[in-house]
């Protein structure tokens, strides 16, 4: 009952600190920052804009075109608009009757814009696929038949290899860092001596901070991949998999904050630990790099199956082996917080 009477006040005091607001922005701020500037550095396909004045077939069609990102507008002003401000990589703006003339030989003019700043291969696809779909109204055979062969391992585009970096910094500041900090300020203002001087004991005192870890680390985490729309298909397995993480960072954070006597030497932990918990997200990023490597790096028996159930549409049946693995570590670290706990303590109790 003490550890919840603790775990209330980590509530009540918990939303009073910058610190938190800081862990609900930070997902936020590197969503925004990956889709709006690599989302557009790397666009997975060309995007076209098409105004149709006279109800062409070619609309429909270019809708049914696999790899290209066709959207339907209704002003050829608000068509170049965007092109020039590379909201489209091409704009098609389709005349009162172009089917007709097509189908009579008349070669009526094909209006399409190119913006500046799209990319070469983006507008030769676009270019091709409307001059073959052109050919087609006309009634002609295309002079080829194009087989497209992929070779090679299909991949991901760069913003979908990034989601465990935003998974990792979501949870890491929620789950290790708040209770860290939150450790290493009771030490600082000394009202850890006023709750330890009640019946509370130093095991209770930091199973409270880390539930509330636990907690942030399920919320922040759970933001992050809606905010990303990568959910996933099994709900449940995800759920699993934030729980494996909020346990793993809540007792890394703990252990952090026992060790850290100031809050100067927890952000030096923090860098050196840092590396430890944030490497395995450098290898969905470079997939040529041997991915075996992650396995050295404890977070990467939750940040794999996260990837895996929001990309892959993996189910607990497919992650259950890495999932063991970092329940596994969690349950481990349980004495490691504890001898800590304890030692904080017998220090404490000297220096009072």
């Amino acid at each position: 009952m003490r550890t919840f009477a603790l775990f209330r006040r980590e509530i009540q005091v918990g939303p009073r600190s910058p610190m938190l607001l800081w862990a609900l922005l930070v997902p936020v701020l590197l969503t925004v920052l990956v889709r709006g500037v690599f989302g557009s550095l790397f666009q997975p396909q060309p995007r076209l804009a098409v105004v149709d004045e006279g109800n062409s077939v070619l609309v429909a069609q270019l809708e049914q075109l696999d790899g290209i990102d066709v959207t339907v507008l209704t002003s050829t002003d608000e068509l170049m608009r965007k092109v020039e401000a590379n909201d489209f990589d091409a704009g098609l703006v389709l005349q009162p009757g172009f089917d007709a003339a097509v189908q009579s030989g008349a070669q009526p003019t094909l209006q399409l814009f190119i913006s500046g700043e799209s990319l070469a291969s983006n507008r030769i696809i676009v270019e091709i696929a409307t001059l073959d779909l052109v050919r087609g109204i006309a009634g002609d055979q295309p002079p080829v038949d194009v087989l497209v062969v992929p070779l090679g391992d299909e991949g991901y585009d760069l913003v979908t290899r990034l989601l465990p970096m935003l998974m990792i910094y979501a949870v890491v500041i929620g789950g290790a860092f708040i209770p860290a900090m939150s450790l290493v300020q009771e030490r600082e203002n000394q009202t850890i001596d006023a709750v330890l001087a009640t019946p509370a004991t130093m095991d209770e005192m930091l199973t409270a901070k880390g539930l509330f870890g636990f907690v942030l680390a399920i919320l922040t985490g759970v933001f992050t991949l809606f905010l990303n729309s990568a959910w996933g298909l099994h709900p449940w397995a995800m759920l699993v998999s934030l729980a494996v993480a909020g346990v793993m960072m809540a007792e890394i954070g703990l252990i952090l904050g026992s060790v850290a006597k100031d809050s100067t030497m927890l952000f030096t932990l923090l860098k050196s630990a840092g590396l430890l918990i944030v490497f395995p997200v450098i290898f969905p990023i470079f997939p040529g790099l041997p991915q075996w490597i992650a396995w050295l790096g404890p977070t990467y028996y939750f940040l794999d199956p996260i990837f895996k159930i929001a990309i892959e549409g993996a189910g607990l049946a497919n992650v259950w082996l890495p999932l063991t693995i970092g329940a596994v570590i969690s349950v481990a670290l349980v004495p490691v917080v504890h001898v800590l706990g304890r030692r904080l303590a017998a220090r404490l109790a000297v220096t009072n």
